[in-house]
């Protein structure tokens, strides 16, 4: 059965309004800040899957100026805009990719420059508490948050990866009508 366009805007209406509602949540929560925009990113793959990158991508960029309005935690909804949110569209196009180490190291290296560009924008808006934060624990606390950051980053593809496979074998193959 093919989609009209008003459902189809009414499904991404949806998942868009559940998007933000994960974001305000996950504002509440302290471990919310890199969970909340991983899950809402997730809610991503329906749209991408039925209706392509262009819906997806639209889907995310209403998400991400409700976030930045909305959501009272700056450095959440920063992670969604800069790190997460696209995220499900790109791994797309990088799965594309033959070469699997490439791969991989062009998705480590998006996610680390992503984060990086968080925290300057934070530090630049926020002033010198944020760099303060950072640095109080040192430099091997950096070292070590950025491996729990590249864990976290990689257990999110695996997810998604995993969701992606469910959603696949969910969907049932279309039939072509004979004539």
């Amino acid at each position: 059965m093919r989609k009209t366009e008003s459902q189809k805007i009414a499904l991404c209406g949806m998942l868009g309004a559940l998007s933000v509602v994960l974001l305000l949540i996950g504002s509440a929560l302290q471990i919310g800040t890199y969970a909340a925009p991983m899950l809402a990113a997730f809610l991503l793959i329906p749209v991408l899957e039925d209706y392509g990158p262009r819906y997806a991508l639209t889907l995310y960029a209403t998400v991400s100026i409700l976030a930045v309005l909305l959501v009272p935690e700056t450095e959440l909804a920063f992670f969604y805009v800069l790190v997460m949110g696209y995220y499900p569209v790109l791994r797309v196009k990088l799965n594309a990719l033959k070469n699997t180490v490439l791969r991989w190291v062009i998705k480590f290296a998006v996610f680390n420059a992503a984060t990086v560009l968080v925290y300057l924008l934070l530090f630049a808006l926020l002033g010198p508490a944020v760099l303060d934060e950072l640095l109080a624990d040192g430099t091997a606390m950096l070292a070590a948050l950025l491996a729990a950051g590249n864990l976290s980053f990689w257990l999110c593809d695996r997810a998604l990866a995993a969701l992606t496979r469910y959603y696949h074998l969910v969907v049932k193959p279309k039939l072509k009508k004979k004539f």
